[in-house]
């Protein structure tokens, strides 16, 4: 029997080269290459670098300017919002440092002397408070006829704050007042679609169709009224009478109260309770509040300001 030939034996460790052995791995001689990339792929993403800080780069237009809009320092006074001080500076009733100023572009420093109709203007701080309005009292600062307005309501901080839209007499809930007239236009112009949500008691049981009416829209004083949201709160047969949940952008005089009678379901008790984010909870009728600087700032960035 012939004797078998011993096979050579391989090596498992490639670090252990043996100089007898044909079947030793010889240990590399130079680098290994990079991993070719792939076609198609960047260069940044086969071998990343640190990217290089950029320069930053010198700050330029309006807000390189120190100075102030000259529209935008009427409507800080709280005369007028910042559409009605352009209208103003066309018209020619503008003066800075007594010359007549009808461009739109001319900016204005601190010390200059503006005036609207010669009268002077003083910058003010501005403040805006949420008033808890109650029944029985009109939704203005001076009423000819004597009766009760929210000023009674209102603190005395100085300045004199303008109620941003209306309540009427009989209707109780949120009233916003402020002296900025650029804050108080945006957000009583339906353009800016601002919810305002009423809660309103009304006479009867309003059926399907009714209710159908409010959501699309229905004729009163001045048109057709917008898309609405209308959800039936509670309904008693004992007193027919239907609680209504109202949301509409709009703000037209008696609006919720002329729908509800389009419908022929006339309002008994209407109170609002929420103008955008800000709502009338926590405030007892007559009570009022100022905002703070995050709502204030909510209220601008919601109307674009």
């Amino acid at each position: 029997m012939r004797a078998q030939r011993p096979q050579p034996r391989r090596l498992l460790q490639a670090s252990k080269p043996d100089a007898g052995n044909p079947y030793r791995v010889k240990p590399p001689t130079s680098r290994p290459r990079p991993a070719a990339r792939k076609p198609g792929r960047p260069e940044s993403e086969a071998i990343p670098r640190p990217a290089k800080p950029k320069a930053a780069k010198p700050q330029a237009g309006p807000s390189a300017d120190p100075r102030e809009r000259l529209h935008v320092r009427i409507a800080h006074s709280g005369i007028c919002s910042r559409r009605k001080a352009e209208v103003f500076i066309k018209e020619g009733r503008v003066t800075v440092n007594g010359d007549i100023v009808r461009d739109m572009g001319v900016r204005v420093e601190d010390f200059d002397d503006v005036r609207v109709d010669g009268v002077a203007l003083v910058t003010v701080k501005q403040y805006t408070v949420i008033l808890n309005k109650p029944t029985g009292v009109v939704t203005t600062l001076h009423d000819p006829q004597g009766r009760p307005t929210i000023i009674r309501h209102l603190p005395d901080l100085g300045v004199q704050l303008k109620p941003v839209g209306r309540l009427d007499m009989d209707t109780e809930g949120l009233l916003i007042c402020t002296n900025d007239g650029d804050l108080a236009h945006r957000l009583a112009h339906p353009k800016y679609h601002v919810e305002k949500e009423y809660q309103a008691i009304v006479t009867g049981i309003p059926d399907a169709k009714a209710l159908e009416k409010l959501r699309t829209g229905v004729h009163i004083e001045g048109g057709k009224t917008r898309p609405a949201r209308v959800e039936v709160i509670h309904a008693e047969e004992k007193t027919n009478t239907t609680g209504l949940k109202i949301i509409i952008h709009e703000g037209r005089k008696r609006q919720v109260r002329l729908m509800c009678e389009a419908v022929e379901h006339p309002v008994i008790k209407l109170k609002r309770l929420r103008i955008g984010p800000l709502v009338v909870k926590g405030l007892r009728a007559g009570e009022c509040r100022m905002l703070m600087k995050k709502e204030i700032d909510d209220l601008k960035r919601m109307v674009g300001l």
